[in-house]
């Protein structure tokens, strides 16, 4: 049954390549969604966090209830793949495969509304903004599961690190707490052939550089896993000049409050010193903008056990320290984060990468997996 769904979803699925959209701005995405789900005949909300969308489908008499979720906003970046479905829309693409999610989810929307091999409630969650701008946050805020309560929720993410027929899940942390920094280094500026005069935020921002990276070695215990990564310096406009400003930006990576603090301190101290030896002044912009991703050990389980019905189920041996705004959902309902793979016998292009393309390969196992998931937790008897 599972097998006559995916060439439409296919195409379904690269339409919506091919005009991605931006965080809070899937109008065209949520709506073609929309219409695919009000065509089952399920009941649909929309609006919900913006622009995300709920179906809910319900059989039998049980009250008990599941969530699955899909992702559907894009990466704003230029696509490289030259595919005849490639982006339409310059500068925006879906290179996270957010399009693929949407595809699997509806059509495990399309197969339990046909097989009803279940008792209970089914709610679809087509969440808008995951990339950075946290649209599970907001949806939750907005009573997702006040409205649409779930004894667990489940989301799936396709993981190019693994081969296509795998999945796998683990109780406890999944995915890492993302948090960003920005300092800025103030000095008067001046000539640059009279340092003397001038603080030079210049020379500042390259001790701060060298001992922020000395955080994670030095105040962090060898048990416990961070990362801590620069990714911007940015000062100065000329040769001849010392620049008044220099800013200082990056990533915390982390798994627990308690190391996510003791980063978060080190930074300001850090700060705070390199300043004071180099006659600047330095501010600390420090935003924790999403959280662990930490999976119910039962839910996990349940996880492990329906991926083993329909693939090869793997009890996944670390956490990743990439991020996902599905931990706000986690926070908040009992359930577990998924990575279903996607690596071809000859590899696959990781995530983010302008030439990453979903592969339509692991559609049937996608949406096997969420029946699975469903038939299980709201089995009949």
């Amino acid at each position: 049954m599972i097998d006559d769904l995916l060439e439409p979803l296919i195409a379904f699925r690269r339409d919506i390549h091919q005009h991605p959209e931006l965080g809070f701005c899937e109008h065209r995405t949520a709506g073609r969604i929309a219409e695919q789900l009000r065509a089952l005949g399920l009941e649909v909300h929309e609006g919900i966090g913006r622009t995300g969308v709920v179906a809910v489908l319900r059989n039998g008499t049980s009250g008990r209830s599941i969530g699955l979720r899909a992702d559907m906003d894009a990466l704003p970046i230029h696509e490289q793949t030259n595919l005849p479905y490639a982006s339409r829309t310059d500068g925006t693409f879906h290179g996270c495969g957010h399009d693929g999610h949407v595809a699997m989810l509806l059509g495990a929307a399309q197969h339990l509304t046909r097989s009803r091999n279940f008792d209970g409630t089914v709610n679809f969650f087509f969440q808008p903004a995951e990339e950075g701008q946290g649209g599970a946050r907001e949806m939750v805020k907005e009573g997702l599961f006040d409205r649409f309560p779930c004894d667990r929720v489940f989301g799936l993410h396709n993981w190019p690190d693994l081969p296509a027929g795998t999945i796998a899940t683990r109780p406890g942390p999944i995915m890492g707490a993302a948090d960003k920094f920005e300092i800025i280094l103030e000095g008067r500026g001046g000539h640059a052939a009279i340092p003397q005069d001038t603080p030079d935020a210049i020379l500042a921002a390259a001790s701060l550089v060298q001992q922020l990276n000395s955080i994670i070695g030095r105040r962090i215990a060898p048990t416990a896993s961070a990362v801590l990564s620069i990714t911007q310096v940015h000062g100065g406009h000329t040769h001849n000049v010392i620049p008044a400003e220099v800013k200082v930006s990056g990533t915390v990576r982390t798994f627990g409050p308690t190391v996510q603090d003791r980063i978060e301190a080190s930074i300001r101290q850090i700060a705070a010193g390199v300043a004071l030896a180099n006659e600047v002044t330095a501010s600390v912009d420090y935003q924790r903008y999403y959280p662990a991703t930490i999976n119910d050990a039962e839910a996990a389980q349940e996880a492990l056990s329906a991926a083993a019905t329909v693939g090869t189920a793997q009890l996944a041996p670390e956490p990743a320290f990439t991020s996902e705004d599905f931990a706000f959902m986690l926070q908040a309902c009992k359930g577990a984060y998924i990575w279903l793979g996607q690596a071809k016998p000859e590899g696959s292009v990781p995530l983010h990468n302008p030439h990453y393309d979903f592969n339509d390969d692991v559609l049937a196992l996608g949406i096997r997996l969420h029946v699975a998931l469903v038939e299980q937790h709201l089995a009949k008897g």
